[in-house]
Parts: C-alpha cells; sequence; structure tokens
C-alpha cells in the first residue's frame, strides 16, 4: 500500500474527503517526525513506538575498492511493533 492508497483507505474509514484525509496523515507524519528530531519516542499504544535509535561511528570499507572509509555517527528511526499488531500479523 501507497500514500494515495492509504489516504484513499482513510477517507471512506472515516467519511471525510480525500483532501481531508490527506491532511490528517500529513499532520501525523509531520507531529511524528518533529517528536523523533527532538529525541522523543511516539507510542501509539497497541500499534508500536517509535523511537530515534543513535549508531556510533565506526570504520567500514567501500566493496567495490576495498577502501577503508570512516562511518560517521548518525542517527536513525526505529520502530518496534506493539502487542496488538504482532497478534494480527501472527493470526
Amino acid at each position: 500500500m501507497n500514500k494515495t492508497e492509504l489516504v484513499d483507505a482513510i477517507a471512506e474509514d472515516a467519511g471525510i474527503t480525500k483532501a481531508q484525509a490527506g491532511k490528517a496523515l500529513d499532520s501525523i507524519i509531520d507531529n511524528i517526525t518533529n517528536t523523533l528530531q527532538k529525541g522523543d519516542k511516539v507510542t501509539l499504544i497497541g500499534f508500536g513506538t517509535f523511537e530515534p535509535r543513535k549508531r556510533a561511528a565506526r570504520d567500514g570499507h567501500n566493496p567495490k575498492t576495498k577502501e577503508a572509509i570512516k562511518i560517521p555517527a548518525s542517527v536513525s528511526a526505529g520502530f518496534k511493533a506493539g502487542k496488538k499488531l504482532k497478534d494480527a500479523l501472527n493470526d
């Protein structure tokens, strides 16, 4: 499912226009992103938790040239599924 299909499904389920559903989805994504940028986590009970995960700097290599490179520290988004989502996937 892509974003357009998700907007369509939200609009149909909630009985709202596609424009309203699109704005709602964009707001959800923006708020989750802003919260993660602040270093906080977002917990949606039953669905899961989004959290920023720090990765330390490390040494690596270019697989093509075998040259050693330094990989800088970074932060990425992590997701841990909640119990309800896990149970739904295992039914």
